[in-house]
């Protein structure tokens, strides 16, 4: 019995040091994921403060300001372009985000995101 528990000695710290890495990667793809849907939630939030602000007359530059205020989005990195119609207005974005996590993001592409927002013109 004790020739047993002298040869399992140690067998706990050499699983833990295994499976730790593949633990934390797991952690990181969660966190990854989590920034991917908050940054999904952004744009589509800053091109319905677009569309508003199209829709009461403002120009491409302050629908352009509007929508970078209200996403916090990198500028580099987003596409802003506002059709105007007789009676409705669009606002489509399209934003390449990052994936900036160390070991995640070198394994990722860059996701694209994009999203449109419509909205009656006032007069």
């Amino acid at each position: 019995m004790r020739r047993r528990c002298r040869e399992s000695r140690g067998q706990a710290t050499v699983e833990f040091a295994l499976l730790l890495p593949v633990a934390v990667v797991a952690l990181l793809v969660v966190a990854q994921i989590g920034l991917v849907v908050r940054t999904r939630v952004m744009v589509t939030h800053a091109a319905r403060e677009g569309v508003r602000i199209a829709a009461v007359g403002g120009s491409d530059a302050e629908v352009t300001a509007a929508v970078v205020d209200a996403g916090s989005l990198d500028p580099a990195q987003l596409t802003v372009a506002v059709t105007r119609d007789a009676t409705v207005v669009r606002v489509l974005l399209v934003y390449v985000m990052r994936t900036d996590i160390s070991v995640v993001g070198a394994l990722l592409n860059d996701p694209e995101m994009s999203s449109v927002a419509a909205m009656y013109r006032e007069q």
